[in-house]
């Protein structure tokens, strides 16, 4: 299943830079990891604001959920999911 994922930042503003520095380089690693799985499909940033939106591929919501929570900066995220079904246009 493919689902579209937009994530926000909500990390606190008075979260010690180094931290904010590790955050970051785990969940690059984490993303990289998650592209040679197959899960991540693409990435874009929202502009002007600390967000993205992904395209996803996981076997079942329950799939996905574990992809999600397993990001280091997960519990400071927004996340809204919605599944997405092929169009028929597109068979």
């Amino acid at each position: 299943m493919e689902f579209l994922v937009r994530t926000e930042n909500l990390l606190p503003h008075d979260t010690p830079e180094e931290v904010r520095d590790q955050l970051k380089k785990g969940e690059r690693e984490r993303a990289m990891e998650l592209r040679e799985a197959g899960i991540l499909k693409r990435l874009w940033r929202v502009p002007g604001r600390n967000a993205t939106v992904g395209l996803y591929e996981a076997e079942d919501p329950a799939a996905l959920h574990d992809a999600l929570t397993s990001l280091p900066m997960w519990k400071w995220m927004d996340i809204t999911v919605e599944a997405l079904a092929t169009h028929p246009q597109e068979r």
